[in-house]
Order: C-alpha cells, then sequence, then structure tokens
C-alpha cells in the first residue's frame, strides 16, 4: 500500500517515470503473492520446528493456552463470542482437556492493542469459549494482563500450581518457537502441542489466484521472524531460532545441546 501511495501520488503530479518505476515492481510483486503461495515458504519452517509429541506424556501438571484464537474486537462489537483465525488454540485445548480431565487449564493473553487493554475481554472470553466447549470452570486458572508472548509467561509463571511442573502448552505452530523460547528462559517447563497450521503441502501448493489465503500464512510469517530476532537480541530468549532438544540455563540463558526432548530440564547453578 506504501508503493502503491506514492505511485498514485507520482502520477497525478504527471510524473509518469517515477510511477512507473515504483508501480510496475509493486504490481508484479502484488501478482505473484496472489498467484502462487509463495508465504509458505517463509512459514513452513516455523510451522516444522515443533511437532506434536509422537506419543503424548503420562502425567502432566496443566495445559497452558496462549490467547490469540479469539476474535476479541468483533466480540466486543457483537457481544458473542467469537474465534478469529487461531481458533484451532481451542480445539486443540478441549481435546487436551479430555485427554487429561484432572489437570488445570491455564489461558494466559490480554490484547496488544491500547484500545482494548485493561478491559479484561480477552480473559472474560476464554472463559466463556472454554466453558462452552466443555471444560468445567473450575479447572480455569485466568491471565487477562499480557500484551506479548513474553508477558504471557512473566505472569503465568506465578499462577502455576507446581512451579517445577510439565505443562502442555498450546498455541499457533508458526508461534511455538518464541513461546518455546520464552518458557525455558523463563524456566518453566512445556511440552508443545502446536495447532493451527496455514500453509500448503508440495502436492497441493498450486497457482490458485488466493491472495486472501496467502495472507493468512504471509503477514503472521514476517511477523513471528521479526519477534524471533527482536526477543534474542533483548535476552527474551536464549537462542534466536528454539529447537527441540535443548536445554536452557536459566540464569545465564546458555543453550546446550540435549537428548531430544520436547520437556526442557532448567538447572539452577
Amino acid at each position: 500500500m506504501f508503493f502503491l501511495f506514492f505511485g498514485v501520488v507520482f502520477l497525478v503530479f504527471n510524473k509518469i517515470s517515477a510511477a512507473k518505476k515504483i508501480l510496475i515492481p509493486t504490481g508484479l510483486v502484488a501478482f505473484v503473492l496472489m498467484a502462487y503461495p509463495i508465504s509458505d515458504y517463509l512459514m513452513k519452517p516455523l510451522e516444522e520446528r515443533f511437532s506434536t509429541p509422537s506419543v503424548m506424556p503420562e502425567k502432566i501438571d496443566g495445559i497452558i493456552i496462549l490467547g490469540g484464537g479469539e476474535d476479541l474486537k468483533r466480540s466486543l462489537s457483537w457481544k458473542v463470542a467469537e474465534l478469529g483465525l487461531g481458533g484451532d488454540r481451542y480445539i486443540g485445548t478441549a481435546s487436551l482437556a479430555l485427554a487429561y480431565p484432572n489437570v488445570p487449564v491455564i489461558f494466559t493473553g490480554g490484547s496488544g492493542l491500547v484500545s482494548l487493554q485493561n478491559s479484561e475481554g480477552e480473559g472474560a472470553l476464554a472463559r466463556q469459549i472454554l466453558t462452552t466447549i466443555g471444560i468445567q470452570e473450575s479447572r480455569l486458572i485466568i491471565e487477562s494482563k499480557s500484551r506479548n508472548t513474553y508477558e504471557n509467561f512473566k505472569y503465568t509463571k506465578v499462577l502455576l500450581p507446581k512451579p517445577q511442573g510439565t505443562y502442555l502448552l498450546v498455541t499457533s505452530s508458526f508461534h511455538m518457537p518464541r513461546s518455546v523460547g520464552v518458557a525455558r528462559a523463563q524456566g518453566i517447563n512445556v511440552i508443545p502441542y502446536p495447532v493451527d497450521y496455514r500453509t500448503n503441502a508440495d502436492e497441493l501448493r498450486i497457482f490458485d489466484f488466493d491472495l486472501f489465503d496467502h495472507l493468512k500464512a504471509l503477514e503472521p510469517a514476517w511477523r513471528e521472524w521479526v519477534g524471533l530476532t527482536v526477543y534474542y537480541f533483548t535476552d527474551k530468549t536464549a537462542n534466536w531460532f528454539p529447537k527441540p532438544g535443548e536445554i536452557v540455563e536459566k540464569k545465564s540463558q546458555k543453550v546446550i545441546p540435549g537428548f531430544y526432548s520436547d520437556k526442557v530440564n532448567t538447572f539452577e547453578p
């Protein structure tokens, strides 16, 4: 939109040559984005980094679901619970809650929008959705102050029933590397349970001219890569692209290669 705007401005002022230099490349890029899901190549490494455990653990101490699966603005606008593109987070959580009926379900997430902060709207909405899908309210622990992934774990850590326990972590697959990285840095033991995949299998990746579908992968993918980079350079994670099998020493945040396991062991010096 930025380049399109300036291209139009040049046209208005009869700067045809300058307008061509902006509008032609912009048009070509837009055409490629519309015609083919090249966004998959940016998104797929994020989605493939962590996978659902091949064998589910016999015992866990809770299920953590990160906010983002609900559509807070539409829910507040229409006074009805609305799920967003990440609604699979709730489906995955419901499935796990059935498999582990005696553990707490911990929701963490507030709004990143200034106009919606401090309203506790996302926490109330999450409570409504989670109880609607069959999870008893007595099992719920709701944290609604956090505005980003770092604060999700910062504020959730003090609410955990067992600080050194093991928790299944539910979030979108592309968001899992950064989420696991922050959890490890905070000393929270999590087992990733990724949901909400946005990319296509290789054999299904075709020229389909479905711009909206392509943007559903492109927009969160580039934001996630930026987020990974910012979190690494601000010491919120110990590794730029966290992966399975790393053990993080809590205070120095030193990354130690370990045996393949999504469960993280935190060593205290």
